[in-house]
């Protein structure tokens, strides 16, 4: 029963979400609870949980005798990994990935020039597997194996800047990563370009290089950024 009740509450998010999120429910719109436990053919408690997983998100404030209302877009939580998938399902998705391309690019450079200081042997050893990986998952359309190899890079730089901060945009990174895959902003191959600079970041944080591996990462997120007026113009 518990997990019949988890997928019908997953149902009403993946719907919700980017019908909210797309702008199908509008700022200010109110929904009414019991057409929406209509609408989905759920329990009110089923219907309660997505609510309150979605003010959570500051998307909608519930309030009594009023109904749940959608909150402005300013008030969203931009940083929340599954309202940033839920973006990048809308048409809005071109501009959603260059604002979080400009993010990464004001963030990673500088966490990869703290992680040339500050990362620990394992990190270390652990940015040279996912290079490695990258490497050997370039070729042949596997986009989803690099992507896995992908994310994990990017998440071990984050972590080794030692800064928190830094840290909890791993999931950020990772929602957008992933949804250039999963949205096809992406070549059936990456970058043979980009993929060597990886690995020169993973040689440049383990030698201590603090200014290239800085250099490195911005490389990076320069040619994630050109990639996109090629294919999300």
């Amino acid at each position: 029963m518990e997990n019949q009740r988890q997928g019908l509450h997953a149902k009403v998010l993946a719907t919700l979400g980017p019908a909210i999120t797309g702008g199908e429910y509008p700022p200010g719109s109110v929904l009414r609870t019991d057409e929406l436990e209509q609408r989905f053919e759920v329990s009110r408690t089923v219907m309660r949980e997505a609510i309150r997983v979605l003010e959570s998100m500051h998307l909608v404030q519930s309030r009594r005798r009023v109904g749940v209302t959608v909150l402005p877009t300013e008030s969203w939580n931009m940083f929340d990994p599954q309202v940033i998938a839920w973006r990048l399902e809308g048409a809005d998705r071109p501009r959603q990935l260059r604002s979080l391309t400009m993010l990464r690019s004001a963030v990673e450079p500088v966490a990869a020039r703290l992680a040339a200081e500050h990362a620990t042997g394992e990190e270390c050893a652990e940015l040279t597997e996912h290079a490695l990986g990258m490497v050997s998952t370039s070729r042949g359309q596997q986009l989803e194996r690099y992507l896995v190899h992908d994310i994990a890079f990017h998440r071990v730089v984050l972590r080794a800047s030692r800064n928190e901060m830094f840290a909890r945009l791993g999931d950020v990174v990772a929602a957008v990563l992933a949804g250039r895959t999963e949205h096809q902003v992406m070549f059936t191959d990456p970058d043979p370009a980009a993929v060597t600079l990886h690995v020169q970041v993973a040689e440049a944080v383990r030698a201590g290089d603090t200014r290239r591996a800085e250099e490195l990462t911005r490389e990076i997120t320069v040619g994630a950024m050109a990639e996109l007026d090629v294919l999300a113009p």
